[in-house]
């Protein structure tokens, strides 16, 4: 199965999720889908630009997580009036991105996240040592 399909799949099996994205470090997105009415509430109705936007807020939030000695950032969630975002670490350097409706199904998001993890990290193989679990 190829990454976009995984995370087709994914997004497919969730209440109220907008989209999916893998993205590096930078912001930048490896892979990602989206539902067709996902533009009425995401910017420009794609992933790319919160995954750009947030990675800043995310490398703020590592930071303070070193400096309270708490270990790596693994999940971080931001609720906001039009929708919100679930961040979990894949790995060094990769995060998984999922963007819910208002009224999304947050605890099936974590629970698909939970299943499909191990399916991406194989997908773009990533060697046991940069999984940040």
């Amino acid at each position: 199965m190829s990454l976009d399909s995984t995370l087709a799949e994914f997004m497919s099996a969730g209440s109220g999720i907008l989209g999916v994205a893998l993205m590096d470090g930078d912001g930048i997105p490896i892979a990602e889908t989206t539902q067709p009415e996902a533009g009425a509430l995401l910017p420009e109705g794609e992933m790319s630009t919160l995954a750009v936007e947030f990675e800043r807020v995310l490398g703020e939030a590592d930071k303070a997580a070193d400096a309270v000695v708490g270990g790596p950032l693994r999940e971080t969630q931001i609720f906001m009036a039009r929708f919100s975002l679930f961040f979990t670490r894949v790995a060094d350097g990769l995060t998984l991105v999922v963007a819910l409706e208002p009224n999304g199904n947050l605890g099936k998001a974590r629970y698909l996240i939970r299943r499909k993890i191990l399916d991406i990290r194989e997908e773009i193989e990533v060697p046991q040592q940069l999984i940040a679990d």
